[in-house]
């Protein structure tokens, strides 16, 4: 008999992390961020702890999900692989959008909601970011999917090391294009370093949080 393959759904549970804001702002301002390949949502929480101002937003981060080991026996994770794409597009996006209900309806308020990633997260900030309703986007070292519409998506920050060889210089020049071609609102933040964030990135992103809340109060 010849073989076939087929796919089915099945439940599983994600991780994701969570500090609330340390200072009353109301109602309560929320980022929501994505971690990158071989990382845990525990690590890109720590991310976004360094970020100036974030005493003042709830934070959370979301694990991909799916985990593995590394050579050290520790347990991170990535989002996805070429393998059925498409489904792992619509089972993340509708994961990352139950973590944003979840989240709220445990912390409370409606206030400003921003996305953000970190190298293969970007990918995922930006789904979500055109799938949910929300007031910013944070992307750092990582490119525009070609499935998300760039007209869907708020005011972006992209920020890139000059020396990190995966998100380079034509990527970040095509992801501008993308975006200027769409008419979207969007800053960049290019700083001396690799793929990592850097100082003057995390600076950027706080101004652009402050930026965020402050439009959202007037």
């Amino acid at each position: 008999m010849e073989r076939f393959d087929r796919t089915i759904p099945a439940t599983v549970h994600g991780h994701y992390w969570v500090r609330p804001a340390r200072e009353s702002r109301q109602p309560a301002p929320l980022v929501i961020g994505f971690h990158g390949y071989g990382q845990t949502g525990e690590d890109h929480l720590a991310a976004l702890e360094r970020l100036p101002g974030s005493e003042a937003w709830h934070l959370a981060a979301v694990q991909g999900l799916h985990p593995f080991y590394t050579r050290t026996g520790q347990v991170v994770a990535s989002w996805m692989t070429r393998l059925d794409r498409e489904l792992a597009i619509a089972d993340n996006t509708g994961y990352a959008a139950s973590v944003v209900e979840a989240v709220r309806r445990e912390l409370g308020g409606t206030g400003p909601l921003v996305f953000a990633g970190f190298s293969q997260g970007v990918a995922m900030a930006y789904r979500t970011a055109a799938a949910v309703p929300c007031d910013g986007l944070i992307a750092l070292a990582g490119d525009v999917p070609p499935d998300v519409d760039p007209g869907r998506l708020p005011p972006v920050l992209i920020g890139r090391g000059t020396r990190d060889d995966w998100y380079d210089e034509a990527k970040m020049a095509a992801d501008l294009a993308r975006l200027e071609a769409a008419g979207a609102t969007f800053e960049t933040c290019v700083f001396d370093g690799g793929h990592v964030w850097g100082k003057e990135l995390r600076e950027a992103a706080g101004a652009f949080l402050e930026t965020v809340a402050r439009r959202a109060s007037t």
